[in-house]
C-alpha cells in the first residue's frame, strides 16, 4: 500500500461555500458547505482520480514537489 501526500488548494467563495482542488491531479476539484467538508469531499476526489488513473493503466503519478509517495503506513497531519 502507497499513501501519497498531496497539496490542496482551498478557497473560499463569496457566498460562503469552500472550493478545493489539487493542481497536481488537472481536474480534480470539489466543493463544501466549509472549509472541513471541501477537504473530506477532495479527498475523496483525489481516490476516485487515482483509481481511474490506475484502472486505466496509467499508474500513479510522478512524485514532485506537489506530491510525495511513502511506501509505509503514514498520516497526514496540517496545522
Amino acid at each position: 500500500m502507497k499513501t501519497l501526500v498531496l497539496r490542496v488548494a482551498l478557497k473560499e467563495e463569496e457566498d460562503g461555500r469552500w472550493s478545493a482542488s489539487i493542481p497536481s491531479l488537472p481536474g480534480c476539484s470539489s466543493w463544501g458547505y466549509s472549509r472541513q467538508e471541501a477537504l473530506e469531499n477532495i479527498k475523496d476526489a483525489a481516490e476516485i482520480y487515482l483509481e481511474d488513473r490506475i484502472a486505466a493503466g496509467e499508474g500513479l503519478p510522478t512524485p514532485s514537489d506537489e506530491i510525495e509517495v511513502i511506501d509505509e503506513p503514514a498520516v497526514a497531519v496540517s496545522l
